[in-house]
Formats: structure tokens, sequence, C-alpha cells
């Protein structure tokens, strides 16, 4: 049997059935599916590429950035990510807004775990008035509603999720509580009850007389009034009853479904404890990470955008530009193993030759006069490779040069301590005067 066949067979079929799920907006189901068909086939681009959209239609635009760049390494031709890669670069603001809101949601979950729910609430609230499609915030939104028993807003949120993503189990199940509590669940149970309550009339119902034959006017108020009769009797002795215990059931119900409100209460308190339980060790895990998700330097996000734009840089043969992105790049916050193996190649190239090119751009600024530039270019060569005593001595000649001295004397001074058996050594001592 021919395995690798088998597997992209399997993996076709999951992704037909996630495309499916996507378009009558199933978006969890989908993504399940779609995980599915990329564990059989990795190199199923255009899995990965829905995987990702869906990722940023909930909001989560770190995973699609993810699933872009992989798919870009994988094909780098005629492959779709690249338009959406190009359009996230291009709105900058996007980017931005999904760091600041990563923020609030995290700091969400650390009110949420400490108690101060209103506070919570105003950063959710605050994140989701600036990407309403971001679920884990709807989500955390809505149970934090919920605890406080403001079912009707806690409603309206989960409603938006359910839109964006019809099969969302957490959000049916809260739906189903919300519906439970405002009396809705039982009005539509009622719908529902009515709905198929009345069966159609079918011919061997209809009772067709044999004959017909007119009938005078006396006749006619006759039989009225016979049918009249007829017509209490019948209701007093059939229907009357049988309203008389419909009612009392419908009493007896009313009681019944007040004791299991009351018992429920309880247990929907227990579950909304557990809820916040589980919000808390979500909050733990955010607040392990939410240093590398978003940091000083831009986040995790950007690190990502910036190797989009290194590869970018290889594919157009501009190693300069591609030193120059790799060096404002933190690589350690880049750690999914199916991203790590191209790094880790564009690491070894840069620790080669780009340190050298960053060199060679900071001699050139310097020898047109751009000492500022120079220095710049310094720093990022020194970035890719520390242990360079004439880099060090470049960057002290600009900064003297600069009128910079004290700066320059403690770098060369360094490559004095550092580095006593070097040329660069000999000549920083001479610029000093030793």
């Amino acid at each position: 049997m021919d395995y690798v066949k088998r597997n992209h067979q399997i993996a076709n079929s999951y992704y037909n059935l996630g495309l499916e799920k996507a378009q009558i907006r199933d978006l969890s189901g989908a993504a399940e599916c779609l995980k599915k068909s990329l564990h059989f086939n990795k190199y199923q681009t255009d899995a990965r590429n829905l995987l990702g959209l869906i990722y940023y239609e909930m909001g989560e635009a770190a995973d699609a950035i993810v699933q872009w760049v992989i798919s870009l390494n994988l094909q780098p031709k005629d492959n779709r990510c690249d338009y959406y890669l190009d359009e996230i670069q291009r709105k900058q603001g996007r980017l931005e807004i999904a760091s600041q809101n990563v923020k609030k949601y995290n700091q969400a979950l650390w009110y949420a775990q400490t108690g101060i729910y209103d506070l919570a609430i105003l950063q959710l609230v605050a994140a989701v008035e600036e990407n309403d499609h971001y679920v884990k915030a709807q989500l955390l939104l809505a149970l934090l509603y919920m605890a406080q028993e403001n079912y009707t807003k806690a409603g309206k949120a989960l409603h938006k999720v359910l839109q964006i993503d019809r099969g969302n189990q957490k959000a049916l199940w809260y739906m189903s509580i919300v519906k439970e509590n405002t009396g809705r669940a039982e009005v539509e149970r009622q719908k529902m009850d009515h709905a198929f309550s009345h069966t159609k009339l079918e011919d061997d119902n209809i009772i067709i007389p044999p004959t017909y034959k007119e009938s005078s006017g006396a006749q006619v108020v006759l039989n009225i009034v016979i049918g009249v009769v007829l017509g209490i009797a019948a209701f007093m002795t059939l229907v009357m009853p049988a309203r008389t215990k419909e009612l009392n059931n419908a009493h007896n119900q009313e009681i019944l479904s007040y004791s299991e409100q009351l018992s429920q209460s309880n247990i929907k308190i227990d579950e909304l404890e557990s809820q916040l339980a589980e919000a808390n060790g979500a909050r733990e895990n955010a607040e392990a990470s939410l240093a590398s998700v978003v940091d000083d330097n831009g986040g995790l996000v950007s690190q990502y955008v910036l190797l989009v734009r290194v590869l970018q840089a290889y594919r157009d043969d501009d190693f300069s530009t591609a030193a120059q992105l790799y060096s404002d790049m933190n690589p350690a916050l880049i750690t999914d193993p199916n991203v790590v193996p191209i790094l880790q190649t564009i690491s070894q190239d840069m620790a080669e030759e780009g340190y050298q090119v960053l060199d060679q751009m900071g001699d050139a600024a310097a020898g047109s006069g751009d000492y500022a530039g120079a220095v710049a270019y310094y720093d990022k060569s020194l970035k890719l490779k520390g242990d360079n005593p004439g880099v060090l001595y470049d960057k002290a000649v600009a900064l003297n040069a600069q009128g910079q001295q004290d700066t320059a004397n403690e770098l060369f001074g360094e490559i004095i301590k550092n580095y006593p058996d070097s040329e660069y050594a000999v000549m920083a001592k001479e610029i000093r005067g030793y």
C-alpha cells in the first residue's frame, strides 16, 4: 500500500470537510478538520492558508501569521498567503491593534483571577470595541457578565461569537445557561411544542356524506339548535375535564419548573466557579507567555512580520536588506517547530556573512561623513557577531569623529583589554596616547 498517497487522500478529505464547515461559519469545527489535514500532510498549503484565515477571522492574528509564514516557505511561488501577508504589512495599524488587544485580554484575565470583575470587563469591552471578532475576549466577557448575573449583556456577547463561529462549543454551552436564566429556553420549547402539535388531515380523516339533500329553512334552524345543544353537551363532557386536567398539569409543571430553576441556580453557580477556576489557569499560562507575546520590541506578531520581510529580501536577492531586517529581530521569541528550521538556516547565513555586510555598509556611511548612520550599522553588525574587535574599533572611530570622545575611549579601552594581541589594540593605544 502506498502510505504517502493514502495520507494525501485523507488530508484532502479533511481539507474538503474543513472548507465545507468554514463556508457555513463553523469555524472551530473547520479549524479542527484543517489541523487533521495538516497532520496527514504538512505540505497542504491550501489547508494551512485557510487555517490562517480562520485564525485571523477569530482575532488570533499571531497564529494566522505563523501559518502563512510556514506556507510561504513551503511554496514560495503562486501562493495566496503572499497576498495576505502583504495586506498585513501594508496596514501596520492592524498589528498594533492585535498587540494591544492581547495586552488587554491578559490584563482582564489577571483582574478576573483577583476578583476585580469590573476592571476585567472594562478591559474586555475595550478589546472587543477594537475588534469585535476577538472570540476569546467575547467568551470571557460573557462569562464575567454571567458571574454578575447580567445575562442580557452576556447573551449579546455570545450572539456575536455565534455569528462568527456557529459551532463554538463554549459559546453554545454558555448560551444555554443564559437562555435558562432569561426564560428564553422555555419560550423556544413552547414554540417547538406548538409547531409540532398540529397534524395534517389525511384523506381517511374526512367523512364524505353519501348523499346530499336540500333542507327547508325551519329544518335548518332546528339542525342548528340541535347542533348547538350537542356541542355544549360534548364540551361539558369531553373538553372541560380534559382542559381542567391540562390546567392542573400545567400548574404542577410550573411548580416543578420553579423547583428545578432553584436547584439549577446552585448548579450554575458551581459551573461558573469552575469556569473562573479554568480562567485562572488560563491566566497563569497567559502571564507566562505575556512577556514573549507582547514586549517593548514589538512582540511576537512583529517578529513573524520581520521574518516574512527577510524571506522576501532573500527572494529578491537583496542580502543587505535581509541582514538589516534580521538584526532587528529577536529570534528567541520564535519557537514554532515548523518555523525554527527556516530561522536556523537564515541565522547561519547571518553569522557567516551578514555581520560583514553590515560592517561594510557602516564603512560606506562613515566614508560619506554620515557617522551617526555608520554607528547604527556597526551596532547591527555587533548584534549579529559581538566578538569582533574590528567593528568595535570602527565604531569607536566614528564616535570619536562625532565628538563623543568619552564613549569612544571606553570602546578603545575595551579593545585594549579584551583583544591585547590584535592590531586593533595597537591602533587603539596610539589614539589613546599610550
